[in-house]
């Protein structure tokens, strides 16, 4: 059997709305029992965002902080393990606010998106440089570990500044996101010309957005992936016309795994592959 392979669930994102799908979980109850559904099918991390009363994207420390001891609660009541990786991202908001929760939820994990880009060509998906260093600074102190999302080739020159400057740490983790309009195509070209550049001992995840979904799952098994990312935050289907649950997506990356001899990582074994702390 090849190494463990972590499966990410992005049970949310930013813009996934209910009128793109039924299946996205908006409120703190769904959210969290849609963590247990994921971790049960077989993710070992659950990728947050959270989302207003309106089901609008939010950075509110409050309201994160609500889905998360929910979140928590449920795990704890159904008796599971499962890591939580919780987002920093949100142009729309301030950069204190983006990284106001880390401190009061202390989770393992958290996104580190090491430049901007022009999402889709509709708005500035922005992290500038003293936002980077600051949240740096917080992941080091705080020791939680970033998952370095990597949209576009240019960010990879940025996350090799950072780590010379002390910001970030080795090992790093990656977690390629590809064929968001404005970024890098979902494509084996892309991860060719990627693969090479990253730095020795690191971990690498991939997703694809939309259409790029299964060739992206498959192009990384095919790599040696340490991790899929899968959910809705993603792609909103399961097949051409037929909506996907985040479990059921999880599911077929589980699927996919063991069809090319890979053992699916549990949270444990996914904190020992990572290099994670646990906190709470």
């Amino acid at each position: 059997m090849g190494k463990k392979l972590i499966i990410t669930a992005a049970l949310v994102g930013a813009g996934t709305t209910r009128a793109q799908t039924p299946h996205v979980p908006l409120t703190a109850d769904e959210i969290a029992a849609d963590v247990i559904a994921c971790a049960k099918a077989g993710a070992a991390i659950a990728h947050l965002h959270v989302r207003d009363e309106n089901g609008k994207n939010s950075m509110d420390t409050g309201i994160f902080t609500n889905v998360v001891n929910k979140v928590r609660k449920a795990i704890a009541d159904a008796g599971i393990d499962v890591v939580l990786n919780l987002t920093t991202s949100g142009s729309a908001f301030s950069e204190e606010l983006r990284v106001a929760h880390l401190p009061i939820l202390l989770p393992e994990m958290c996104s580190y998106d090491p430049g901007s880009m022009n999402w889709a060509n509709s708005y500035v998906f922005l992290n500038t440089p003293k936002f980077l260093e600051r949240l740096g600074t917080e992941c080091n102190r705080l020791e939680i570990k970033p998952e370095i999302e990597i949209f576009d080739a240019g960010m990879l020159g940025n996350v090799e500044f950072y780590l010379k400057k002390g910001f970030l740490k080795q090992p790093l983790h990656y977690q390629f996101v590809l064929d968001v309009p404005g970024g890098m195509p979902g494509n084996l070209e892309s991860l060719a010309y990627l693969l090479p550049k990253l730095p020795r001992d690191s971990t690498w995840s991939i997703t694809g957005i939309g259409k790029a979904h299964i060739p992206m799952m498959l192009a990384g098994l095919s790599a040696g992936c340490d991790g899929l990312r899968v959910g809705v935050e993603d792609n909103v289907y399961f097949e051409k016309g037929v909506f996907a649950t985040n479990a059921q997506l999880v599911e077929r990356a589980v699927q996919y795994g063991k069809m090319v001899g890979r053992e699916i990582a549990t949270a444990e074994e996914a904190r020992q592959i990572l290099g994670l702390k646990k906190h709470i």
